[in-house]
Parts: structure tokens; C-alpha cells; sequence
């Protein structure tokens, strides 16, 4: 593991154990989740846990999301708000900046974001995850809800939207778990997201 990597590694590595664990339970309900919209701004806190050569890495932090139209920009930060990586999504471009490093960048986000960061952040998923959509593994498009909250998806992550948020009518997820196992260089891969701040437009 790199420098870089280690600090963002201890950087990133306290924030979420407090933050994520707590995440409420919402009462079971069949409404289904609040209609897709095309801008979306989030912030929240993000835990990565991980098997790397036989060794389990953990990382935790805070994250922000702006989503607008076909573009994504998603910034990754320490439990004390200093910036370690952005990312830029636009069609046919993902460009990941660490650090003080020059950008980097691919056609393909989330094969990006494990070159750079050394763990598959799925923000391409992720786009839908947020909203509660995903694409299941029949190829059908899938809509959560707190009584159907469960799914593998087309690329295999097990999804599970596991609290909602208790002002939302129709419902809109809090936190979400994805899991997935080998694959790569990376195994057994679980990644724990909790929405604090949305703005929907």
C-alpha cells in the first residue's frame, strides 16, 4: 500500500464505526421508494471494509454527491473534512483526482476508481442505489422499500436498503449496505453508506 493510501487509510478509519452503526430501523411499509430525479445533491458518511492480499483493510469517512443530468461529481473526505480524492463523471469520462496528484482518468468510473483508490467505489450503481433503484440481477429495474429492501444486482453486488428516512413520504433511503465477493485484486468487499444531508430538484 502506498503513502498516499495509508494516510487516507488512517484518515478515513474512525468516523464510521460511531456514525454507521446506529442507523435506525424504519417501521415496514409497502409504499414503494420516491420517484428517480436528475438532480440530487447528498452528503453522508461512507465505511469500506475489504480483503487485500489476505490482509482485511478498513477505511471510513464523509462523502458529498452532486448528480445532475447525465453528470456525477462525488468527493471523498477524512472523518475531519479534508479532502482526499474527487471524482468527475460525465458521458463517456470518469476523471479521479488524489491528493495533490494529477488526474487520472477512463472511460469506465467504477474500473477507476479501483486502479486509483485500490477498492471499487460503484458510482455508476450508486446513481440508482441513492434513489433506491437499482438493476437486479434478472435484468429488471428494481424499486426499494422498507418491506422490499433486498437484491443481488446485474453485477453482482447484494444490496440490502437497510433505513429510511423518517420524513420522507414516499420513502428515500438513509443508509444503504452493498456487499459483494471476490473480484480482482479485491475480496469480500462491504461498503456501508449513510445519507445525513439530500436536496432533491
Amino acid at each position: 500500500m502506498t503513502a498516499t493510501r495509508l494516510i487516507a487509510s488512517a484518515a478515513l478509519a474512525a468516523a464510521f464505526l460511531s456514525g454507521c452503526a446506529t442507523a435506525p430501523r424504519t417501521p415496514l411499509s409497502t409504499t414503494a421508494v420516491a420517484p428517480y430525479v436528475d438532480k440530487l445533491e447528498l452528503a453522508g458518511n461512507l465505511s469500506v471494509n475489504y480483503v487485500r492480499d489476505g490482509k482485511r483493510e478498513t477505511l471510513s469517512g464523509k462523502f458529498t454527491w452532486r448528480q445532475d443530468g447525465s453528470r456525477t461529481d462525488v468527493e471523498l473526505a477524512s472523518p475531519l473534512g479534508q479532502t482526499i480524492a474527487t471524482i468527475a463523471v460525465t458521458p463517456g469520462e470518469a476523471v479521479l483526482t488524489e491528493g495533490n496528484k494529477p488526474p487520472v482518468s477512463a472511460p469506465d468510473v467504477d474500473a477507476l476508481t479501483a486502479r486509483v483508490l485500490g477498492w471499487p467505489l460503484p458510482v455508476a450503481g450508486l446513481r440508482d442505489w441513492l434513489q433506491g433503484y437499482a438493476m437486479a440481477e434478472s435484468g429488471q429495474r428494481f424499486a426499494a422499500s422498507p418491506a422490499r429492501n433486498q437484491l443481488t444486482t446485474r453485477d453482482g453486488w447484494q444490496l440490502e436498503f437497510v433505513a429510511w428516512q423518517d420524513d420522507a413520504t414516499p420513502p428515500k433511503p438513509r443508509r444503504i449496505d452493498a456487499r459483494r465477493g471476490a473480484g480482482g485484486d479485491v475480496e469480500n468487499i462491504e461498503i456501508r453508506i449513510v445519507v445525513l444531508e439530500r436536496t432533491d430538484r
